[in-house]
C-alpha cells in the first residue's frame, strides 16, 4: 500500500510542477521573448486548454487500459512538451511544447487519481494524491526562482522536465493497479451521460473554486508581490505557500470525509469563505506578516475540498470513475484556462494586478452557494 501511495504521489507532483513553474520566473520569460508580462499568461492557457481537452477522454483511456500505464505515457509527453520549448527559444516555440506538454498533464492527473483509487481505494488515500499535485505546484513556485539565476529562461522547463523523467524511470516498478483477477471495465458511460449528471456538479464548483482559484493566485502572486517591492526568492516562497497549504489539509480533508461525512459537507463551505478572505490578505499592500499569513489560509482552505470532489465523483460514478474525475477537473481546468490570462492583464490596470486578485476573492464567496450541505453528496469511500 505504501508503495501505492508512493507511486501515486510522484505521478500527481510531476504533472503539478508543469502547472505554477512558469509563475516565478514570468519577468524572465517575458524580456526572452520580448512579450508584455501579461502574454506569458497565454503559455498556462496553452497548457490547460490541452489539459482541458484530455480530462474526460483521458479518463476513458484509464478506465479501459490501466492507470499506471497511462501515467507512464503522459509523464512522456510531458517531458516532450518541457524539451520543445527549450530546444525552440521563441515565444510561438514556447506555446507549442506548453500545448503538447498540456495532453500529458491532463491524462496524469485522472491516472493518478485513479491508480490510488484501484489500488487503494480510500478517501484518505485520495486526499494524499491531491497533497501531490498542488505540492508539485507549490515545489515549482520554491524552486524556480532558486534555478532562475543559473538556467535564465530555461529554469521553469530544464526542473520540470527532470522532476518527469525521473518520475516516469520510476514508475515501471511501483504495483500494479488492476487488483488479481480484476479485469478493464466495460465501457457503459458515454462523455454526454457524464457531463450531465447533475449529482456531480456541486462536486465540480468545489473543486474548480478550490484548485482553480488556488493554481492562478499562485501563477501571479509573484509578479503582485515584486511589483511591491519584494524580491523573487521572497516573493516565491510567500507564493509557494499558496499551493503547499493544500500538503496539509488534502489529507485531512479526506480523512474527515472518510471518517464524519456529515462534517465534511460544512467543512467545504468555511473553506470557500476562508480561501476569499485569505486572497483579500495576499492582495493588500500591507505588513508582509500579514499577506504571508492570507497566503497560507488561502492554501489550507484550497485543499480542503479535493478528497470529496475526487472520490466522491468516483463513487457516484463506479460505472467509469476515471472519467467522472475528469469532469470534475475540467471544470477548474476551464477556469484556470480563462482565468490565468485575464488576471494577467489586469497587471497592466491600475493597482498592477489586484482588480484580478478582488475577482478571485469574489469568485472564492460566491462558490459557497454552490456548495451548501443541502447540495452535496459526499461518499465517504471511492470503492464503496
Amino acid at each position: 500500500m505504501r508503495r501505492a501511495i508512493a507511486a501515486g504521489v510522484a505521478l500527481g507532483a510531476a504533472a503539478g510542477y508543469n502547472i505554477a513553474n512558469l509563475g516565478p520566473a514570468a519577468d524572465v520569460l517575458a524580456d526572452h521573448y520580448d512579450v508584455r508580462l501579461g502574454a506569458i499568461g497565454f503559455l498556462t492557457t496553452a497548457l490547460f486548454l490541452t489539459h482541458l481537452v484530455m480530462q474526460i477522454p483521458g479518463g476513458r483511456l484509464v478506465d479501459r487500459s490501466g492507470a499506471r500505464t497511462w501515467g507512464m505515457v503522459a509523464l512522456a509527453i510531458v517531458a516532450a512538451g518541457n524539451v520543445l520549448a527549450l530546444v525552440l527559444p521563441w515565444f510561438a516555440g514556447a506555446f507549442v511544447g506548453r500545448f503538447v506538454a498540456g495532453f500529458g498533464t491532463g491524462i496524469a492527473f485522472v491516472a493518478g487519481s485513479e491508480y490510488v483509487r484501484a489500488t487503494v481505494g480510500t478517501a484518505a488515500a485520495q486526499g494524499i494524491y491531491g497533497a501531490s499535485g498542488v505540492g508539485g505546484g507549490g515545489l515549482a513556485l520554491a524552486v524556480v526562482p532558486l534555478a532562475v539565476p543559473g538556467l535564465d529562461w530555461r529554469a521553469p522547463y530544464v526542473t520540470a522536465l527532470v522532476c518527469a523523467c525521473l518520475v516516469l524511470a520510476s514508475l515501471p516498478f511501483a504495483p500494479r493497479d488492476r487488483r488479481r483477477g480484476e479485469r478493464p471495465r466495460p465501457e457503459r458511460a458515454g462523455v454526454a451521460d457524464i457531463v450531465r449528471d447533475r449529482r456531480l456538479f456541486p462536486l465540480a464548483a468545489a473543486h474548480t473554486a478550490s484548485f482553480g482559484l488556488s493554481v492562478i493566485v499562485g501563477t501571479w502572486a509573484v509578479s503582485l508581490l515584486q511589483h511591491d517591492g519584494y524580491s523573487r526568492r521572497l516573493a516565491g516562497a510567500v507564493a509557494a505557500l499558496v499551493l503547499l497549504g493544500g500538503i496539509v489539509t488534502r489529507p485531512l480533508g479526506g480523512r474527515i470525509l472518510q471518517r464524519r461525512p456529515e462534517q465534511a459537507a460544512h467543512l467545504l463551505g468555511v473553506s470557500m469563505l476562508l480561501g476569499a478572505a485569505g486572497t483579500v490578505l495576499l492582495l493588500l499592500d500591507i505588513p508582509l506578516a500579514v499577506r504571508i499569513a492570507g497566503a497560507a489560509l488561502l492554501g489550507l482552505a484550497a485543499g480542503v475540498p479535493f478528497a470529496a470532489a475526487f472520490a466522491g465523483a468516483q463513487a457516484l460514478r463506479p460505472d467509469a470513475p476515471g472519467a467522472a474525475v475528469g469532469f470534475v477537473n475540467s471544470c477548474a481546468t476551464f477556469l484556470i484556462l480563462v482565468g490565468a490570462p485575464l488576471v494577467g492583464f489586469t497587471f497592466a490596470l491600475p493597482g498592477h494586478g489586484r482588480a484580478g486578485f478582488v475577482a478571485i476573492a469574489v469568485l472564492w464567496a460566491l462558490a459557497w452557494l454552490a456548495v451548501r450541505p443541502s447540495r452535496l453528496v459526499l461518499t465517504a469511500s471511492p470503492s464503496s
